[in-house]
Formats: structure tokens, C-alpha cells, sequence
């Protein structure tokens, strides 16, 4: 399997390509690690994305599709551009550090989360050596144990701001094109799912179908940030260092779960940089968790490469702190392998501690019977007696809207949205055509977050000419 198609991203998934069936343990059986002496562990996870843009040449109707980052390396006069080649270096030098860690005996560990759009982008620079070196440490058993790839939304879309229908088309996107890149059986160990912006959706009805649609695409884990969930009193996270159970439930009452490790503070990035995560896990020990005595889990992500920190002071810091510890006491692990520890201890993930996203207590209590509208009617009551009432905010700060403020890139992204599924989803659709598979290309690349992150002017110019390209595709199909 190529993972370019007719010259674009293989992210073309068939229907019901990916199972919610449980996958079984695949790290803990190949673990170094002794779990019965460790104290207290953690884990980082770098994350690591690119948009694509339409750019090169003058007229933006024209542009072809390139990696930010590839239009950064061709215009290293403008703004921060010049560290083009150090961001380009960051994508891939966990490739040299894990086995060169691993051969001096250490135990290394990493989570790495890449957006669909930078694994496309880095397939286009450099003939895909990039690619070509992960490869080393995504496949080849002697490294894999070490690192664990996360699952997220492929053109690193907010799911808030992402209409419905399209949360589970960039799910399924990601894992076939990873799959493309890598392998199935590379792909089959994809356990748990980063949300960009660490975005977890605080309407029950949107959170029930974005946990339903990540349990169906074979996810088995969340991350999710501190701030942005609360125990089912409403009260605050105060036992973050393990494991919980997030419960989204929707209008009608019909209710989904998934295991979430919790990462804890704001973000900043110098946490992973400096490597803060083994400072606190070093002064933590074992509690009673759900019946047993459980070492605790300090969970943390960061950008991969983005700020002064992590393009210089993380390679060094990892590596020290890495060389610092060993195989018990506090260790260094990976999220699914812990969880796998914890089941493997006897730890019944059904019983870990129900939590839900920030806020919705607040809902439910305004909730008096399930029905279609349940929800919205309680938010409604809600907003009248409290204007400043939220649902937009459940993300790395809590001072960021994702939805207000954005209509000139939100309407056009909707109304795309909508005319896409119309013309295409029913039976009758060739999946296969090439109309079809531009269509689901801009339509994907059009919701990335950096078009609202950034504001108005060139980057909700690009989510434009992206929707237009987009409607211009759908319109010609008959």
C-alpha cells in the first residue's frame, strides 16, 4: 500500500476498515520493565505538526499544496522561517536518540503524535527521508517497544469547531494513512488518541459521538488536560497521576466510556522540554487505586519542536534524564503500557474513577428528561441565567475560543461540510473516483486549527481558497 494515491495522501479508509474490538496487550509482554518494583513512573508525548497551505507563486487560486514547513525552508527570509531546517531535524531525531539510548543499555520511552498533514508535508521534502527514518523505530522490533505513536484527528482539526459527520472521517483518515506509511501491523498498535489542542468537547452530544467514534476507529485511551474535565459532583481532578473513565453521555441518555490519562498544568512546553514530568514522578509513590497499590503515572505533552526549549534544551535533557534511570523504582514508560501493567495487576480499567468534561455538571442538573433536545434546552437555561457560561473552552488554556469570532472561516468550512456529505454520502458513491477523493482532501485540510488560531488575514485566506476549491470539486459532480 502507497501511501500517495493518484498525488494525494493515501487517507482514503474503507467503511468499517478499523474495529472497536479490545486488541489485546502489545506492550507490556515485550516490556524491560520490572512493574513489580516500579514506585512511581511518567511518560512524555511530543507532538508534532505542519499545515498544508496552498502557496508558491503569486496567485493563491493557483497555488499548489505544500507543507508549511516546506514553505518555510523556501522563504527563510520572513519571520521565524529560518528554523526551518531545525523544525525539520526535531521531526525525525528521536529516530537517532531512541536506539542510540537503547544499545547503552537504557530504557528509553516516547509517545510521538504527528498530524496526518506533517507526515504528508514530510513525505514531499527531501524524497520522504524523514519518513524513511522513523521507520527504524515505528517497525523494527528491537525499537518499537520503546516508542508509542498516538492516534489524532489527521488535518489536526479542534473537534468542537469540526462538524459532526467529520470527526470520524479524519479518525479513520490518520489510521489508513499511517497504515500507508508504516504498515497495518505498525498501525494495529495505535492505542490511544491526542486531541489537538488537547480539545476535549464539553456539549454531551458532541463529546458522545467523538468518544463513540474513537472507540469504533479502535482507540482505547484519551489524553486529556487536567482543566478540562471534573468528577460527576462537578468537583475538581484531585488524584491526576492515575488513571480515570470518562462517561459522555448524549440527550437521549444512551451513554459511552473510555480509559483517559490525564495530563496535568497548563502548556508549557518547558514541562517536557526539562523533562519536569521525572522530577515529579521522582517524588511520588504508590496509593490504593481501585483496590490495589498502584505506582502512579505523571503524563505529559508538548510541542515537538516548536520554542527555543525543545529546538535546543530537550535532546540534551532527555537523554541525561533517560541515562538517570532504570528498569525499577521510577522508570520511564509509555501510556498504553502502563495501562497494560495496570490489567495485568488486575486492575479492572471499568472501575477506574468516572469523570466527565468540565462543566456538564452544570448541564445535567438543568436536564429533567431525555429527549432530542435534552441538552441544548438545559444550555439554554443555562446561558440565560449565566451569559459568561461556556462550552468552547476545554482546551490547552482555558482563554481560547475556538468557535466565536471565527465566522469568516467557520461558515465556509460548515456550509463545504454540508455539501459534501450531500452529494456524497449515500450507497451509491464511488469512493474511489477522483472527484470524491479531492473533495475529502480539502475538506479535511480546510478545518486545520491553525486557520483560527492564527486569525484573520493570510491563514483564514488559505481556509478559503481551500473551501473554494473544495465546493468547486463537489459542484462538478453529478
Amino acid at each position: 500500500m502507497s501511501d500517495i494515491v493518484d498525488n494525494l495522501p493515501n487517507i482514503f479508509a474503507q467503511a468499517n476498515e478499523f474495529k472497536a474490538a479490545k486488541k489485546g496487550k502489545l506492550y507490556s509482554p515485550c516490556s524491560n520493565v520490572d512493574f513489580k518494583k516500579v514506585r512511581s513512573s511518567f511518560g512524555i508525548a511530543l507532538h508534532m505538526h505542519q499545515p498544508t497551505i496552498p502557496a508558491g507563486g503569486g496567485d493563491l487560486c493557483s497555488a499548489g499544496l505544500v507543507s508549511n514547513l516546506q514553505n518555510m525552508f523556501e522563504n527563510q527570509g520572513i519571520g521565524d522561517n529560518h528554523n526551518a531546517g531545525v523544525f525539520f531535524w526535531c521531526y525525525q531525531r528521536m529516530a537517532e536518540i531512541i536506539p542510540n539510548l537503547v544499545k547503552e543499555g537504557k530504557s528509553p520511552r516516547v509517545m510521538l503524535d504527528y498530524s496526518g498533514n506533517l507526515l504528508w508535508g514530510l513525505r514531499q521534502i527531501n524524497g520522504g527521508q524523514a519518513l524513511e527514518n522513523l521507520k527504524k523505530i515505528t517497525c523494527d522490533k528491537a525499537y518499537y517497544p520503546y516508542v508509542e505513536w498516538l492516534g489524532t484527528m489527521w488535518s489536526h482539526s479542534v473537534v468542537t469547531s469540526t462538524p459532526v459527520p467529520d470527526i470520524k472521517l479524519h479518525m479513520t483518515a490518520f489510521r489508513h494513512h499511517f497504515a500507508s506509511i508504516f504498515g497495518k501491523e505498525a498501525e494495529e498498535r495505535i492505542k490511544g488518541f491526542s486531541a489537538p489542542e488537547m480539545h476535549l468537547p464539553i456539549h454531551p452530544d458532541v463529546c458522545y459521538e467523538y468518544i463513540k467514534a474513537l472507540k469504533e476507529c479502535g482507540y482505547e485511551w484519551l489524553m486529556v488536560q487536567e482543566h478540562t474535565i471534573e468528577y460527576l459532583n462537578g468537583h475538581g481532578i484531585n488524584n491526576p497521576h492515575f488513571p480515570h473513565k470518562l462517561v459522555a453521555k448524549n440527550s437521549l441518555g444512551q451513554s459511552q466510556e473510555i480509559t483517559v490519562l490525564i495530563k496535568t498544568q497548563g502548556s508549557d512546553t518547558k514541562l517536557v522540554a526539562q523533562m519536569q514530568p521525572l522530577a515529579e514522578a521522582r517524588g511520588l509513590s504508590g496509593q490504593e487505586y481501585c483496590g490495589k497499590m498502584v505506582p502512579p503515572f505523571v503524563c505529559q505533552i508538548g510541542d515537538g519542536e516548536n520554542g527555543g526549549v525543545m529546538m535546543n534544551e530537550f535532546t540534551p535533557m532527555y537523554i541525561q534524564s533517560i541515562q538517570s534511570i532504570g528498569i525499577e523504582g521510577t522508570v520511564a514508560l509509555n501510556g498504553s503500557e502502563y495501562l497494560e501493567f495496570l490489567e495485568d495487576m488486575g486492575v479492572n480499567p471499568a472501575d477506574f474513577t468516572a469523570v466527565q468534561p468540565i462543566s456538564q455538571h452544570r448541564i445535567w442538573e438543568k436536564v429533567k428528561d431525555f429527549g432530542p433536545q435534552a441538552v441544548n434546552k438545559a444550555i439554554q437555561e443555562l446561558q440565560k441565567a449565566d451569559p459568561s457560561f461556556n462550552l468552547d473552552k476545554g482546551s490547552w488554556t482555558s482563554d481560547r475560543d475556538w468557535v466565536k469570532g471565527y465566522d469568516q472561516v467557520l461558515d465556509p468550512i460548515n456550509q463545504l461540510s454540508a455539501n459534501f456529505h450531500q452529494k456524497f454520502d449515500h450507497a451509491s458513491t464511488d469512493r474511489n473516483s477522483h472527484a470524491y477523493k479531492e473533495a475529502l482532501l480539502y475538506l479535511l485540510l480546510s478545518q486545520t486549527s491553525c486557520f483560527r488560531y492564527w486569525g484573520q488575514g493570510i491563514w483564514t485566506d488559505y481556509a478559503k481558497e481551500l473551501c473554494r476549491r473544495g465546493m468547486q470539486i463537489i459542484e462538478k459532480v453529478k
